[in-house]
């Protein structure tokens, strides 16, 4: 029978645990290296957990179910899925990527990628004429969307129709809204990956990334891959992403639902110039994201009056705390300009919009109220508050 989505992140396309012989719910940690064979010629299915291990093959198969996808992988971060995804590539090739983009995405490209011969094309993929960056020599498109952090909304369907005229391959990273809210495989995206740390995991209690196709090519190629340079999740890992994958639609849409009362709280602040959020009605990007996902998200982006608040606002929170990542239960709040874009060049940075009055804010899934009233008490503490 066909799962609807809640059942499959409990127990991906088979409404059974595999058959595991003891009956157990939770499934297990297969916490070995190697796998011992009955003789030669025959196996288990296992050989080495640098290869594939049980409890991966299940949490692949889960994430690939969620995407709608024919092969998932599990990687040990999100940057090492990309990492590996950019090994599908030869020295010679060239990407179109969005200028808005992750920062460690962007660091990667930078100085990984160019460094081993791949040129790239950053642009503005929700504004610019995508096509017209088309080469020769280009092999695919990649983009985010929304983007981080500055919340652009990118037309999946689109890109995919550019990419197919081109013969190119279409990546979308698929960490802000995640699957519950997003499928961009079914768009016409080629690839899609994931930071598993965030909303997949849920947790911030362990780092994990995706990589999730609907080709047999390019599911063959990343099998090889991941196998080469060994940077598959650990079994232990890969039980915690599976746990958090299980709350996933009860996570996202109380995150989602907190996030639209505090977009409301930040449009009546004096402090507040801009919000950056899909979900605002009659914003840019709105119509779009509305046609394309099942939801808006918890992710946004809001510039103060000046850096000073912005400092201010960081240090003055009693509840939400000033850190990296996103997607988890708590909610976080994030200075771009020196933690996830600090890499990223500073006429890049401020060309995208993220100058040094931009706070980023994931929204977890405690009380709205609370959140609201932290925020209202880190605005009404500042009184021209200035760095020593």
């Amino acid at each position: 029978m066909e799962l609807k989505f809640s059942t499959k992140c409990i127990y991906g396309n088979k409404a059974k645990l595999n058959g595991e012989p003891t009956g157990t719910i939770s499934f297990p940690i297969y916490q070995t290296a190697t796998y011992a064979h009955p003789e030669v010629g025959k196996s288990t299915g296992f050989d080495y957990s640098r290869l594939q291990n049980p409890t991966r093959q299940q949490l692949e198969k889960v994430v690939a179910s969620l995407e709608n996808g024919i092969d998932a992988l599990a990687f040990s971060s999100g940057m090492a899925a990309i990492t590996a995804l950019m090994e599908i590539f030869r020295p010679g090739d060239h990407l179109i990527t969005d200028a808005d983009l992750y920062g460690g995405s962007i660091r990667l490209f930078n100085n990984i990628s160019e460094k081993n011969g791949i040129e790239f094309s950053h642009i503005n993929c929700s504004k610019e004429d995508v096509e017209s960056y088309v080469r020769d020599n280009t092999k695919a498109i990649f983009i985010e969307t929304p983007t981080n952090p500055m919340m652009n909304v990118v037309d999946i369907r689109k890109m995919s129709e550019i990419a197919k005229r081109h013969k190119l391959i279409l990546i979308v990273d698929n960490t802000f809204l995640s699957p519950y809210f997003q499928n961009p495989l079914e768009l016409g995206a080629d690839i899609v990956v994931h930071s598993g740390t965030k909303f997949l995991g849920g947790h911030n209690d362990t780092l994990a990334g995706f990589v999730v196709t609907n080709s047999e090519e390019i599911s063959e190629k990343m099998r090889f891959i991941i196998k080469t340079v060994g940077s598959g999740l650990a079994p232990i890992d890969c039980w915690l992403i599976l746990r958090g994958i299980k709350t996933l639609p009860l996570r996202m849409e109380k995150s989602q639902e907190n996030a639209k009362a505090i977009v409301e709280y930040l449009f009546s602040s004096d402090k507040v110039n801009k919000v950056y959020y899909p979900g605002i009605e009659g914003s840019e990007g709105y119509e779009i994201c509305k046609n394309q996902a099942r939801g808006f998200g918890s992710m946004l982006t809001f510039e103060v009056a000046s850096k000073e608040l912005a400092h201010h606002i960081l240090k003055a929170t009693r509840l939400i705390p000033f850190a990296e990542s996103l997607g988890g239960v708590e909610t976080l709040l994030t200075y771009p300009v020196t933690q996830t874009h600090a890499d990223v060049p500073e006429d890049v940075r401020i060309a995208n919009g993220i100058t040094d009055c931009v706070l980023r804010m994931s929204v977890g899934i405690e009380d709205k109220d609370d959140l609201i009233a932290d925020l209202k008490y880190a605005f009404d503490s500042y009184d021209g508050y200035k760095e020593l």
